[in-house]
Order: C-alpha cells, then sequence, then structure tokens
C-alpha cells in the first residue's frame, strides 16, 4: 500500500503528509518505508515489481490517489474516453523535479481551455496563475465535481482541488504519470483495476486507506500505520470477498476499492421533525410567507442512480450534464452548394471545380486548393480549403467550373464547430426535468446516461364516511370521492410516480395503520380532509399524537386551513376536503414543495398579465385565485366562486391571481392569469 504525495521533497527525517509504502507477504507486513519525494518512490516501485516478478509473486498495488477524473473530462481534453489516454496526456507535460514542479501551471493551462475559471481551483505558489482561481468562490466547473464513487465514499475529496487540506487534485496530477512510466516499463505485466482484467502478475488499484481507519495509536506516523494496516487488512481477506470488492465496472471514472457498488442510489438527509413549524406568535400566514417557509426548510428527499437517456424523460438532472462532444463536432455547410477558402469580393468570379463531393457522414477525403470549390450538400462536414459556401441556386454550374457573383463574406452559409455547445461546456443543469428535446441535446453532445434522481413518490389518501367510490351506490348523505382520481392524476402530470391508498373512514386506527403503510411507499404523502381541529378531522388528530402538526391557516381563498406535519419521518400535506380549495392548495403550495423534494429546485409557476373581462371587489387581507380561462385575448372567471362547484375546475384552464391588497377589478384592468400548464397539468 502507497500513501501517495503531490508535494515537494520532505527532507531526510521521516514525517507525516509524505510518501508512504507497506509490503506485506505471508501476512507479515515489513517495516512500513519512507519516501521523501517521487523520484526515490518510482524508484523503489520499479525494485518491488522487478523483484516480485522474478520471484513468481504477484503483486497488489495499491494507491490512496484517483485514477480517474469525473465523467467527460478525458474527452474534453484528449478527444477519447479512455483514461489511460488521459494518464498520457498529464505524463507528457507534467515536470517534476524534487524541489519543484509545474503541477499549477498545468492545471491553469487547462482552465484556460475552458474558459478559466475551472475545473481546478487553488493555487499554492506565491504568484498568481492566468486561469487558476486561489479559491472556490470565483470558480466554474465545467464537469461533475465529483466521481459517482466519491458521492458514494463517505469524507472523499474532489479531484480538482490542487492546494490546501485535502487537496487530492495535487497528487493525482503528479501520480499518474509515475504510474504511466511504470507501466510502460513493465509491459505486459501491469493491469489496473477497475479499467482492466486483473490476468497480470501486477496490479495496479486505488484504496483511500483514510476512509476506513481512524486515527493512529500514539507514536505513530498515521500515514505510515495506515498503509502499514491496509496492506495487513487486504493480506487477510478472503479471496472470496476480495473478488467481490473487485467486481465492480467503470470503465471511464474509476472506482475506490471497498465501496459497494451496488448502492441503488445516494440518499440524502431526512427532513426535521418540525420543519413546518411556524415562528412563534404566527396566527394567520401570507401566501408568500408561507411559501417561503416551505422553500427554506424543504430539500431533496430522492436518491440519485445512473440512468440511460432512453430511460431519462422525465428525470430529473441530478448533476450537470456537461458535453462530451462539441455540437457541431466540425465546421459543417448550413445548404446545399459549393464550398471555397475565403472572402469573395464583389463581382462576377468564375471556379473551377474539384473532383468529388462532401456529403453528410460522407467527407471528402483530401484538401480543396485555394481557388477552387467543391459540390457541398446540406450537413456535411467541410474539408481543409473549405471555409465559406454558396447556395447552389447564386451558382451556373458549366464543364467543371461554377460562376457566381460576389460579394461573399468568410463563413456564410457554414456552421462552426462547436457553436451550440462546445464540448466541457454544461449541456443541462442540475434540476432540471428532462423533455423530449432535452434528450436530442444530450445525444448529440455524446451522452448516452445522465445521473437522475429517482422519481418522488408520492401516496394520496381520501378520508370521510361520506365517501364512496365511483360508479356504487350512494346512500343518504354520501358523495363520490371527486379528490383522489384529482389528486393522483396531477401527481402523475407532475412527473411523479404515485401510490393509491384509498378510501379510508373516520376511524383512528384505519387511519393510521393507512399513513403507516403509505410511509413505507412514498416520499410525501398528501390527505384530503380530516385537517382542521373538529371531531372527526383525524388527520390532525394523528398528527398532533405523533408531535408533528403544524395547522397553517393560511390568508387564501379558496383553501384557509392547510396541515402539515411528518409520519414515520414522511412529509404529510393535509389538503382540505373540498375539490376547489384541494386542488388550489396542491398547485400553489404542495407542488413547489413537492417539486422542491424532487430534486428539481424551487419552480416558480410563470404567469401572464392579461385584460380582465371581468369585474370584481375584493377586501384586504387575503389572496384570491379565482377559475379562470382565456378567451380573445382577456381572462374569464368561472361565474361562481362556491368552493363546491367542481365544474369550474374542469371549466377552467388556469388560475387568475388576485394580490393580498383590497382592489376593485373592472373590465379591461390588468390580472394575473396562471395557466394550468405552468404548473405542469
Amino acid at each position: 500500500m502507497v500513501d501517495w504525495s503531490g508535494g515537494n521533497d520532505t527532507g531526510p527525517t521521516p514525517r507525516k503528509d509524505a510518501i508512504w509504502a507497506c509490503v506485506v507477504r505471508d501476512e507479515t507486513p515489513a517495516e512500513p518505508v519512507y519516501l521523501r519525494n517521487r523520484a526515490l518512490a518510482e524508484d523503489w516501485l520499479a525494485d518491488l515489481i522487478e523483484a516480485e516478478t522474478s520471484a513468481g509473486r504477484r503483486l497488489f498495488l495499491g494507491f490512496d490517489f484517483s485514477f480517474g477524473y469525473p465523467c467527460g473530462f478525458a474527452r474534453a481534453l484528449t478527444g477519447s474516453d479512455n483514461p489511460r489516454t488521459l494518464w498520457d496526456w498529464f505524463e507528457a507535460r507534467i515536470e517534476d523535479a524534487p524541489k519543484a514542479n509545474n503541477r499549477f501551471d498545468l492545471a491553469g493551462e487547462i482552465n484556460r481551455r475552458f474558459g478559466g475559471r475551472g475545473p481546478f481551483w487553488a493555487n499554492g505558489l506565491k504568484r498568481d496563475i492566468d486561469g487558476l482561481p486561489r479559491r472556490k468562490d470565483t470558480y466554474h466547473n465545467p464537469f461533475p465535481d465529483r466521481r459517482v464513487v466519491e458521492h458514494l465514499a463517505k469524507g472523499s475529496f474532489t479531484c480538482w482541488q490542487m492546494a490546501g487540506a485535502g487537496a487530492v487534485g495535487s497528487q493525482v496530477m503528479m501520480g499518474l504519470p509515475v504510474l504511466t512510466r511504470l507501466r510502460r516499463r513493465f509491459a505486459g505485466q501491469v493491469a489496473v483495476w477497475p479499467y482492466e482484467a486483473l490476468d497480470k502478475p501486477v496490479a495496479f488499484v486505488e484504496i483511500w486507506p483514510s476512509l476506513t481507519l481512524g486515527a493512529a495509536p500514539e507514536g505513530r506516523i498515521k500515514d505510515a500505520w495506515q498503509v502499514e494496516q491496509v496492506a495487513l487488512d487486504l493480506a487477510h481477506l478472503p479471496p472470496e470477498e476480495l473478488a467481490r470488492q473487485l467486481d465492480v465496472g467503470a470503465a471511464e471514472e474509476g472506482w475506490i476499492l471497498g465501496v459497494k457498488q451496488n448502492r441503488p442510489d445516494i440518499a440524502p438527509p431526512p427532513l426535521r421533525n418540525d420543519c413546518f413549524a411556524l415562528p412563534a406568535g404566527v396566527n394567520w400566514t401570507p401566501v408568500d410567507d408561507a411559501l417561503a417557509l416551505l422553500r427554506d426548510r424543504l430539500g431533496p428527499v430522492t436518491g440519485v442512480e445512473t440512468v440511460p437517456l432512453g430511460q431519462a424523460l422525465g428525470r430529473v438532472l441530478a448533476q450537470d450534464a456537461v458535453a462530451k462532444r462539441s455540437n457541431p463536432p466540425q465546421p459543417n455547410t448550413a445548404v446545399d452548394g459549393y464550398g471555397f477558402a475565403g472572402t469573395i469580393p464583389e463581382g462576377e468570379h468564375v471556379m473551377p471545380l474539384v473532383d468529388g463531393r462532401t456529403a453528410a457522414g460522407i467527407p471528402f477525403d483530401g484538401t480543396v486548393p485555394d481557388g477552387y470549390a467543391l459540390r457541398v450538400l446540406t450537413g456535411a462536414a467541410l474539408p481543409e480549403g473549405v471555409e465559406t459556401v454558396i447556395l447552389e441556386e447564386d451558382v451556373t454550374v458549366q464543364e467543371n467550373q461554377i460562376a457566381f457573383r460576389g460579394p461573399l463574406k468568410r463563413g456564410a452559409n457554414t456552421r462552426k464547430a462547436g457553436e451550440d455547445v462546445m464540448v466541457g461546456e454544461i449541456a443541462l443543469t442540475a434540476g432540471r426535468r428532462l423533455t423530449p428535446a432535452d434528450l436530442a441535446l444530450l445525444s448529440a453532445v455524446g451522452l448516452s446516461e445522465v445521473r437522475a434522481h429517482h422519481p418522488l413518490r408520492v401516496a394520496v389518501v381520501s378520508t370521510g364516511d361520506e365517501l364512496v367510490e365511483p360508479g356504487q351506490a350512494a346512500g343518504p348523505g354520501q358523495i363520490f370521492d371527486a379528490n383522489r382520481p384529482m389528486l393522483l392524476a396531477m401527481a402523475d402530470c407532475f412527473g411523479f410516480d404515485t401510490a393509491d391508498m384509498g378510501r379510508i373512514p373516520d376511524d383512528r386506527a384505519a387511519l393510521r395503520a393507512a399513513l403507516d403503510a403509505a410511509a413505507d411507499k412514498a416520499d410525501v404523502i398528501l390527505t384530503s380532509g380530516g385537517a382542521s381541529a373538529g371531531d372527526e378531522d383525524h388527520v390532525s388528530a394523528l398528527l398532533q399524537e405523533a408531535g408533528a402538526l403544524q395547522e397553517w391557516r393560511i390568508a387564501l381563498k379558496p383553501g384557509r386551513p392547510l396541515a402539515l406535519g411528518m409520519w414515520n419521518g414522511t412529509p404529510v400535506f393535509g389538503l382540505p376536503g373540498n375539490p376547489v380549495a384541494a386542488m388550489v392548495c396542491t398547485l400553489i403550495f404542495a407542488r413547489p414543495a413537492m417539486g422542491l423534494m424532487a430534486g428539481e429546485g424551487w419552480q416558480e409557476p410563470q404567469g401572464f398579465d392579461v385584460p380582465a373581462a371581468f369585474e370584481k371587489r375584493k377586501k384586504p387581507g387575503r389572496r384570491e385565485y379565482l377559475r379562470a380561462r382565456v378567451r380573445d385575448g382577456r381572462a374569464e372567471v368561472f361565474a361562481s366562486e362556491g368552493s363546491g362547484r367542481i365544474s369550474g375546475l374542469s371549466w377552467a384552464e388556469g388560475l387568475v391571481e388576485i394580490g393580498d391588497e383590497e382592489r376593485h377589478i373592472r373590465p379591461g384592468d390588468p390580472v394575473r392569469f396562471i395557466p394550468y400548464g405552468s404548473f405542469g397539468l
């Protein structure tokens, strides 16, 4: 086991934060070796490999730095996804002497290729370096901040940090060239895990001791103790367990031995039990205050997984999607016509034609000489010697030459490489719910999979003795359950997975069992009815019994009462039983809150100011939402504001929002119309 260092020579006296190594043979450790610089370490490693292979022994070599970078970086820098190409790239450019090296300058050079503010950060030198920010507050990373394995490995550091505590970036940049030279020196004898099958005498494996080991015993240097303990642990590992740990696939980014790859996702921390608590003394809550509380106190509750692009429609990106390839990948023609070099001045021109043509997917194999033209078809890559294209409609062709009139600017009728998206740029940002157009973009920039949140799971419960299922016989005082099908359909339209928990009578034990089952199946629970403080309001009573009830009396119409709480760690939105109020409260409060929990951030519905086609007087003190639709450019509202008129929800195509202040609206006055589509319906 080798504990690496990216810094300069550490002197003759053994010390921490240096290079340490330990060999275990026959389950017996040798004395840990102090290696004061990388030149000595490389020689020591070469001697070790020579000795072990000459003796006919196999050698398992563990190193504590990343063997790969986050997805997309290798291709952006080298044109290849192969991490060993990236190793060669660094080895050709790193200059390393015991007392000085060029790692910070190289990091700055790389950053300048991607805009000059990332992916690397932290400059450990006194002099400034163009493109390498000293602190992360001025930093912009066009690639994921961490590899997939680093999301799973608690305490791991990002490979982009070049200086300061946890500066893994320097270790990686200074370690990969050493491993590259050793692989070259012992060609055919070294396999790198997990990129290659371990069928060679020597295996290079990434291991991070500090992820599994605590503090060193008193009087021992931590790095020396850790390499000894890791080597011993590996030596004692049963072969079948070692095989299981080595059985991972991470073709580009690499992996850390010991981190389980079969974890289905990255679990976010649970919400606090008091996350819905109102500030002391608050009774009536204005709508904006209620929304601000939800926005500030909620966060993602869904795990993360890698999803093939073909299955990613509607999923929420968990990390930025970085282009692996420019779009377009090379300069190409936007029209059918003829291509040549340079700018064409005003006047008549005649050019001889080169034999052949360039077409989409069938490029011209050769160079077009200056003063000659080539037949080009739309979407074709421009060959060497072609910068400008003239439309075929503007050309006369005769006897292997073309005639046309200028002027024509250089680059006319062509597309530049990367004019849409450049390799290494962020194509889509985390939090985006993927659309069909997004899948086209991600495909175009070379992505075949994305890191996405699991769909938010929403359980829906209807409560009340008065409810019966549509199609059943309704007795006196009974009504058909309208809320449950509505809420399930709304959650489905929002892009969430749903769990129908059925209708629960006004029975506290039955409701408790339903909430228990819902909490097991879902990330959030929507209930309708039973959310006030009456004798049969069992949702409120059970949340109160669980010590997690917050009754929000919100200053809005319709839907004043909103019961919020936690049940077995799962958030509960206790909606009013009236369908109109239940729908409005879901759209205004539950929809943005659930979006936040789903990982897509807080989504403000997009509204539009349109002239009113109605008259209304409104008192101050609460916000109102009227069922509305737009006809002939004017907002109409439903004839009745009664909350029992469910037909108004179907008649409407959105809501008119009227603010908290007093208002007298007359026909023609501007009002804010929010289409249902702005909420995702």
